[in-house]
């Protein structure tokens, strides 16, 4: 297990305050210092500032001009990544500055709000999430830009992963995302039962998270920064080693996109929300198929699909993550799957993010050619969407009240 991410989440003010940025750079500094020591990896070090449209009183033109800013300021600090937070439907612009500040930085996340408990399900917004994904695609000739954009339903504040991360208010604060696909594939190895299996993953869980709250409790006391808690989504890396699919299929399903995957699925993220540790995020299984080489190889062989995925969604923690699409899909087949997504994040009342990655020149079934070291190649996916019509095709919002 490693840390993936120690996250510090921070309102830097516009124009920044660059003290501000200092701080946070001894914080995190001093924070990956004092996990190496209790015997993890931190892989990185991030930011996460309020959304970009309060950051700016709604000026969101000034954004990528913001973008641009904080990215400078960075390296100085020792920090590799920053998320800027959504854009929101009630400033619909938001969206559309979104590819222009993407084309601009390198190391510089966003989002965008597509639904959430108080306001339902925005038309509008699921539409202009599609559209920021088109328009971002061709922005690398890989589509890698898509990476650095989410889709977001029922996503609350706090979360440490990227790109969802954002910030709420002006306490300080940060919070842990791990790489932690490898504990579950040990888990169930040898066990007797499927209960064994969980049981040990539980176990693990809380040791682990014993030994991270207590050193980000001392963090929290000696910077008086809040500590928001533990991220556990099981995150891979592309390796049989560190797989969640291997995971999966370690646990009795031949391949992981044929029955009994949601039964896994399900399995594994109960045991997440079992264990008693300091809970934030999405806390549950993660299925990004570009990050874990057993998710990547069976989307390339066909036996694990969109359709595949958005069914694990309703018993997962985060959604559709690094799904590659053909090149020449239009923004209005993604948004039939945004909004089915959307609908799931509402009704099961649970947060779930899309992060597609449409591929330029590429048809479903073409090969992937991504250089990247937390990559798995594999092959376009194929959208089964056509454009809605009808009621479903406007810019209205409506609500979907949870079971």
């Amino acid at each position: 297990m490693k840390i993936r991410s120690i996250t510090y989440f921070f309102n830097p003010g516009w124009p920044l305050d660059e003290s501000k940025f200092q701080s946070a750079g001894r914080f995190l500094s001093e924070a990956k210092a004092a996990f190496e020591a209790a015997g993890y990896e931190v892989q990185t070090t991030r930011l996460a500032t309020v959304p970009f449209p309060h950051l700016l009183n709604n000026h969101v033109e000034e954004m990528p001009r913001l973008a641009e800013a904080i990215e400078s300021l960075m390296p100085s600090i020792g920090v590799e990544y920053a998320a800027l937070g959504p854009a929101f439907p009630n400033v619909p612009g938001s969206y559309k500055t979104i590819p222009e500040a993407i084309a601009h930085t390198q190391n510089i996340f966003f989002s965008g709000v597509m639904a959430d408990s108080r306001n339902g399900i925005s038309l509008e917004a699921v539409h202009a999430c599609a559209q920021v994904i088109v328009k971002c695609a061709p922005l690398t000739p890989d589509g890698f830009a898509n990476l650095r954009f989410a889709a977001l339903a029922k996503v609350p504040p706090g979360a440490p992963f990227f790109p969802a991360a954002y910030h709420q208010g002006d306490r300080l604060a940060f919070a842990l995302a791990t790489e932690a696909a490898d504990l579950a594939l040990d888990a169930f190895k040898g066990k007797r039962s499927l209960e064994d299996g969980q049981k040990a993953l539980v176990s693990t869980l809380e040791e682990h998270g014993k030994v991270l709250a207590v050193v980000a409790e001392k963090l929290s006391r000696q910077f008086k920064t809040d500590f928001g808690g533990i991220d556990f989504s099981l995150a891979p890396f592309p390796t049989d080693e560190q797989s969640l699919g291997g995971a999966v299929e370690g646990m009795g399903v031949p391949k992981i996109g044929l029955h009994g995957s949601l039964a896994a699925a399900a399995i594994l993220t109960e045991a997440v929300d079992r264990a008693n540790f300091p809970h934030t995020g999405f806390s549950g299984f993660m299925q990004p198929v570009l990050e874990d080489s057993v998710l990547a190889k069976r989307a390339a062989e066909g036996t694990l699909t969109i359709k595949d995925l958005l069914l694990y969604s309703a018993v997962c923690g985060t959604g559709l993550d690094t799904i590659p699409l053909p090149g020449d899909v239009s923004a209005d087949q993604i948004s039939a799957l945004l909004l089915d997504l959307s609908t799931l994040a509402l009704r099961l009342d649970k947060p779930l993010t899309a992060r597609l990655m449409p591929v330029p020149g590429k048809q479903a079934g073409d090969p992937t050619g991504f250089d990247f070291a937390y990559f798995a190649n594999s092959k376009v996916m194929a959208l089964e969407a056509e454009p809605l019509t009808g009621l479903l095709s406007g810019r209205e919002t409506f609500s979907i009240r949870s079971r």
